[in-house]
């Protein structure tokens, strides 16, 4: 990605007034600022005048300037005198250093005090900084409040410590997308740096493979309504935060924590709109009908989060970033052991990376069968504890059944899957380069 800079005008609607007016946008690799249109004194006048009143007179302003016959504090003379006539020398710092009050260097008398120098007082409107909202771990968003639709030529950007621009909208939706893309790739830029920096200071085991801002949507109608999540794929775990962590100790205090290989994600939206954002034929704009780019982290005991996405693009790198996270745990762990039951008898059933399942007897620590990833052919669930997993004998190509009962069985399937698809990728050229560049990258 590269970090852009970018100026241009948008329209800020205030939420609080429901007013919308004309500002300015300056955005930077670290920082965007919004700037307002105020009216300014750049000549002569009184540098105390009050600058709202300018900005709330209108168009056009008419300042009458007076001229103040007692002067004698000026010229520290003492109370009471008079001001000096013409051709009169009086002794003070002003008549001393040659000047007089018609700004002439030469001995002659000051002109009357009837006709004083003045300078006409000027005033411009110019663009003056509003709002900076630094731009690491910030957020942008389309999303409208508390709904999973997304806003029409407009969105938000909220900073860490909760600062807002509040919504800037746009003439057209291009104009919209092309603001939102330079914005949130600066913000991943920023992250990514933030990332690099963690990562350099931590185990091979625990370094953080992606981390971004994301929309948590309700499970169903009734539920709560919708609000912003901040996701991190790192080490062994998938951290929900409410806000970004920022200190080591906040790693501590995620709202939830799962297993990676234990949960699964699904991209929501249908192959071919992604096929078509790869191949440059599907813009974000393309998509009309305001729904939102969504992904589901399916997790043990059935239940599962939702989680909207600003753009396609984004979709892409999650699933690519789980992918990796996923690949890079099963390599590490190498194997997981899960009991079960099976004729009431309590078992042991073992998954490895390397020589795929076996199972055994929890006390006496016997096998009783063993198969390689490649001879599973099929299995099937009843959505709560029972499993039957469907074997090809390698000896007599005869199609082997065996059933299970498991405390968690989404757990144990979401674990298969994840063990299963990192052997497919292991021996896959092209994903295990992928791999060693993403290192390289990431620290």
């Amino acid at each position: 990605m590269c970090q852009q800079t970018k100026a241009g005008i948008a329209l800020l609607y205030n939420k609080e007034t429901s007013n919308t007016y004309d500002v300015r946008l300056k955005l930077t690799k670290e920082v965007l600022t919004i700037q307002k249109l105020d009216v300014v004194c750049t000549r002569g006048g009184d540098p105390q005048l009050n600058v709202h009143l300018l900005r709330t007179a209108g168009e056009e302003v008419t300042i009458t300037v007076r001229y103040l016959r007692e002067v004698p504090s000026f010229l520290k003379l003492p109370l009471g005198s008079p001001v000096p006539s013409a051709g009169q020398r009086v002794s003070s710092p002003l008549f001393d250093s040659g000047l007089h009050l018609n700004g002439n260097s030469s001995n002659t008398a000051p002109s009357s005090p009837s006709k004083p120098s003045a300078i006409e007082p000027k005033y411009e409107k110019r663009w003056l900084d509003a709002v900076s909202l630094p731009l690491l771990m910030a957020r942008v968003s389309r999303y409208k409040a508390v709904t999973a639709k997304l806003r029409s030529n407009s969105f938000e950007v909220c900073a860490l410590d909760g600062t807002s621009t509040n919504i800037l909208q746009f003439c057209t939706a291009a104009e919209s997308i092309d603001w939102l893309q330079a914005i949130a790739t600066n913000i991943s830029d920023l992250t990514l740096e933030n990332m690099k920096m963690i990562n350099r200071y931590c185990s091979p085991d625990d370094q953080i493979v992606h981390m971004a801002w994301v929309c948590e949507n309700p499970q169903n109608d009734a539920g709560p309504s919708s609000t912003f999540k901040f996701l991190a794929l790192r080490g062994p775990s998938l951290y929900i935060f409410r806000t970004p962590p920022v200190s080591g100790t906040d790693w501590g205090q995620a709202e939830t924590m799962y297993t990676l290989y234990e949960v699964l994600l699904k991209v929501h939206k249908d192959c071919w709109i992604q096929a078509k954002f790869y191949l440059g034929l599907q813009q974000d704009e393309d998509l009309q009908d305001g729904e939102p780019f969504c992904f589901s982290i399916l997790v043990g005991h059935g239940q599962s989060h939702t989680f909207s996405v600003e753009m396609t693009s984004d979709l892409a790198v999650w699933e690519k970033s789980f992918q990796r996270a996923v690949f890079m745990e099963v390599q590490r762990v190498g194997s997981k052991t899960y009991m079960c039951s099976s004729q009431s008898k309590v078992l042991c059933l073992t998954i490895d990376f390397g020589s795929g399942f076996t199972c055994s007897e929890s006390s006496s620590k016997s096998i009783l069968w063993r198969y390689k990833f490649s001879q599973l052919k099929g299995s099937s669930d009843d959505g709560k504890t029972r499993v039957k997993l469907l074997f090809k004998n390698a000896e007599n190509k005869q199609i082997e059944m065996k059933e299970l009962e498991f405390g968690n069985l989404t757990a144990v399937l979401h674990c298969i899957s994840s063990f299963m698809a990192a052997k497919v990728a292991s021996v896959d050229p092209v994903f295990v380069k992928c791999q060693s560049i993403s290192g390289k990258y990431m620290s």
